[in-house]
């Protein structure tokens, strides 16, 4: 397994896969979703719209994950799934590992070697960073998957939280 982290844009990820924090309606919001939706084009949008018309027309349940065309991306394919919104007073942190996971399996079983991740739910759903990058690399360094992952932050401080988050981890080994 070959985990990178790098600061950036991830809709200029060069990954077979790249993972989108969406919301559940799956047709465009703001932060990460938009941006793909944005940098991908319509094919992503009506990709969704199928998706929601018959698979899932209440939305995508969080920790589910569920791929449509990257359309205009270099990737092949995007990966849709919702994170949970943080709790103070409700561990939801089985839901957030479970995007991740659930991101690996739609990836591998498209036949994906490579994968780009955003930190889920650590924008607007106010999951606190350094939790975020913690559960991300472990559920990412843990799943043992043969991908290779990208972890894509955002900002400076995103990158020094999954790097802190990745050397926690390799110590605890």
């Amino acid at each position: 397994m070959r985990i990178e982290i790098y600061q950036g844009d991830i809709t200029q990820a060069e990954t077979d896969a790249i993972v989108n924090a969406a919301n559940s309606s799956l047709l465009g919001g703001g932060g990460v979703d938009g941006a793909i939706h944005r940098a991908g084009g319509p094919a992503i949008l009506r990709d969704c719209q199928e998706i929601r018309a018959t698979t899932f027309p209440s939305g995508l349940p969080p920790g589910k994950a569920i791929a449509t065309t990257a359309g205009d991306l270099s990737a092949r394919w995007v990966i849709h799934t919702v994170g949970p919104v943080y709790s103070a007073s409700e561990d939801r942190s089985d839901i957030l590992r479970s995007a991740y996971l659930s991101s690996l399996d739609v990836a591998s079983g498209l036949g994906a070697r490579s994968i780009a991740f955003p930190l889920i739910s650590a924008g607007a759903y106010g999951w606190p960073l350094a939790n975020a990058a913690l559960l991300a690399v472990e559920a990412v360094y843990t799943s043992r998957t043969k991908l290779a992952v990208h972890l894509v932050a955002y900002s400076p401080p995103a990158a020094d939280a999954l790097q802190q988050a990745f050397e926690e981890i390799r110590r605890h080994e």
